[in-house]
């Protein structure tokens, strides 16, 4: 292999190109980012087709290697959601752009006047496994907030995302804006993602999209700032008061939407003086739920299968949930302290004073009241696309979109002020 095409030297070519089409975007006008991600939307559309053909082979190939069930559901592509896909995009499109919003503002004593506002962070990495929606949608936010973006995807969705890839460079170029904004890494060489990870000072960021091992491999290694969550071992408590129709909705809906995405519940917490926790049990159940818990309990040990230590730090991703009864609201917290992953928690209470608490008692990047845990989601949070559910306390944490892909400088206007 020529030096030239080594993983390190593919990286840095790269990364350069990816700098001087950052530097083009940063001062790119709103208008014209916009129009570049409708047309990426819209080539999107126009390429249904060829990228439904694409994610086939990968689909095929990864049921021959054995890709678990909530693996292939993640890597799966439909006209849904392709279309799903393209709208994600045009609604990154008609988002407000943070580049050069003014965060705040003051006059010193002295008359100088000083102002933080927002800017692109500069070149962005993304490491991501069998998720081929995160190309198209990690491609927009980070062009509409100016950044440029060099993608890694896994090789199990190898043809799925050079697909997309192709799509939305060219609805991108055709804007106008350098095709060298969107860059996809061709080999599947694992090389490439240490390569990345250690480009301090060509990539200004690396966001992992994926498992635990990648995600601790990214931690452990990268010589770039990390922006990453490990685990969604997310909990729904049902407090005493919730009401037991909308308990049992939300609980399920937490758990069985689609069991495969971070947002799922992974664990039900039920007051001990809830009224019906075995219809809790029952519900999911029957909506294809393997449920696990402390068969030594009178109340729910019919009806679960054993839980072990294990279980109550395990993220399934799949139809499978642990549950638990707790002493109310001190023991909801105890267990959620002990066990969560800081990523999104849910109470369901009729009793505001109780649900009040449990919002700003627990600390992860997402509490909810009475609504389900699925919707841990950017777009749902009115964000656009999202690059991913930051569970970290610095810079960005909650679903990361534009604002999260921004950073900040300080300007300072003077009329001749000099230091004493």
């Amino acid at each position: 292999m020529l030096d030239s095409q080594t993983p390190a030297a593919l990286i840095a070519a790269m990364a350069m190109r990816g700098r001087a089409a950052s530097r083009l975007l940063a001062r790119a006008p709103d208008a014209d980012k916009a129009r570049a991600l409708v047309m990426a939307a819209d080539a999107i559309r126009a390429a249904a087709g060829d990228i439904i053909a694409a994610n086939a082979a990968d689909v095929a190939r990864g049921e021959a290697n054995g890709l678990s069930g909530a693996m292939l559901d993640r890597l799966r592509l439909d006209q849904a959601r392709i279309g799903a896909m393209a709208d994600g995009i045009a609604a990154v499109a008609a988002l407000a752009d943070p580049v050069g919003q003014v965060i705040d503002m003051a006059t010193r004593p002295n008359g100088l006047a000083l102002s933080r506002v927002r800017v692109p962070i500069g070149v962005i990495g993304i490491i991501y496994e069998s998720r081929p929606n995160v190309t198209a949608d990690a491609a927009a936010l980070c062009v509409r907030s100016g950044n440029a973006v060099i993608l890694r995807g896994g090789s199990e969705a190898v043809e799925s995302n050079r697909a997309i890839h192709a799509a939305m460079v060219a609805g991108i170029a055709a804007a106008g804006l350098p095709a060298h904004a969107v860059q996809l890494v061709s080999t599947t060489d694992r090389a490439a993602v240490g390569a990345m990870l250690a480009a301090e000072g060509a990539i200004d960021l690396i966001i992992p999209r994926g498992g635990k091992s990648l995600v601790a491999r990214v931690q452990a290694e990268a010589r770039v700032p990390v922006l990453a969550h490990l685990d969604g071992i997310n909990h729904v408590f049902v407090h005493a008061s919730a009401d037991a129709a909308m308990a049992r909705d939300v609980v399920v809906n937490a758990k069985m939407r689609r069991t495969g995405v971070c947002g799922a519940m992974e664990t039900l917490l039920i007051d001990r003086a809830y009224p019906d926790p075995a219809a809790l049990i029952i519900a999911l159940k029957e909506a294809g739920c393997a449920v696990r818990g402390d068969v030594g309990e009178d109340a729910i040990g019919a009806l679960v299968e054993p839980a072990s230590e294990a279980d109550w730090d395990t993220e399934y991703l799949d139809a499978i949930c642990s549950v638990a009864l707790v002493d109310g609201l001190d023991g909801a917290l105890a267990h959620i302290a002990r066990h969560a992953s800081g990523h999104t928690d849910a109470i369901v209470a009729a009793d505001a004073a109780v649900a009040e608490r449990f919002l700003a008692e627990v600390d992860s990047a997402i509490v909810l009241w009475n609504a389900s845990t699925q919707f841990a989601d950017g777009g749902e949070f009115g964000l656009g696309a999202e690059i991913g559910i930051a569970t970290g306390r610095l810079h960005a944490r909650g679903p990361v979109a534009l604002e999260g892909l921004t950073t900040y400088k300080w300007l300072g206007r003077g009329t001749g002020q000099v230091r004493p």
